[in-house]
């Protein structure tokens, strides 16, 4: 009989533990915007918390193909242990919207490979794939613009941004969103693409959030800069 490593039991551990905090009303409400677990995500980050950073634990998590097991993965790995083949193997089967954003967020914006990443992905005829080198873009877009063409980026959202499916969509309007916060000489051109194109016009926002359409999105984040 196989004797069980240190990190198998420890991954048997997280394993039952994760599966103790399921709730299924979290689940049934996860489950509609695509995402299949139903843990409490404050919980989570509680658990990841106590793990504090364990790459090799964090690999085995991943590997199981578990939603609640993958996001707890990327809170405890050490990003910057990736390969670039790594990170684009896991991009493609992360298949639920939260493991993607927070597999880009907390991973791979923090990888010495994000740039090579967002250029490829960017490109790629996959548009769940391309969201990801979307939302790298918008990260760039605010925090490091120097080099960056806005102008040219302006053009591919003006031209694909109101046919691309949803996951695509989405990044690509943020990123337009972004570029008329932090630029004021393309403001003008932002806010005219989002009216005319009407992205997201008429997303259901709750009370006291601002709207994901470009424009309302633009104008109250200015607004925001300007009261400080």
């Amino acid at each position: 009989m196989a004797e069980t490593t240190p990190t198998e039991a420890m991954v048997a551990e997280v394993m039952a533990e994760l599966a103790a905090l399921e709730d299924p009303k979290i689940r049934e409400v996860n489950e509609r915007h695509g995402d299949d677990h139903g843990v409490n995500l404050s919980k989570l980050r509680a658990v990841a918390k106590r793990l504090k950073t364990q790459q090799e634990l964090a690999c085995q998590l991943w590997k199981t193909g578990d939603t609640a097991a993958r996001l707890l993965a990327t809170l405890i790995c050490r990003p910057k242990a990736f390969e670039r083949a790594e990170l684009d193997a896991m991009l493609r089967e992360a298949r639920t919207p939260k493991v993607h954003d927070w597999l880009v967020n907390y991973v791979v914006k923090k990888n010495p490979h994000a740039e090579e990443l967002r250029l490829a992905w960017s490109a790629d005829p996959d548009p769940v794939v391309a969201s990801a080198g979307w939302a790298l873009t918008t990260e760039r877009v605010a925090k490091k613009p120097e080099g960056l063409d806005l102008a040219g980026l302006l053009d591919v959202i003006e031209a694909e941004m109101k046919d691309a499916p949803d996951r695509l969509q989405w990044a690509m309007n943020h990123c337009l969103a972004q570029i008329g916060i932090e630029h004021a000489e393309h403001r003008a051109r932002a806010l005219e693409i989002g009216e005319r194109l009407e992205v997201l016009k008429d997303y259901p926002t709750p009370p006291g959030c601002t709207s994901p359409f470009a424009p309302i999105w633009i104008t109250e984040m200015v607004r925001r800069q300007h009261d400080k």
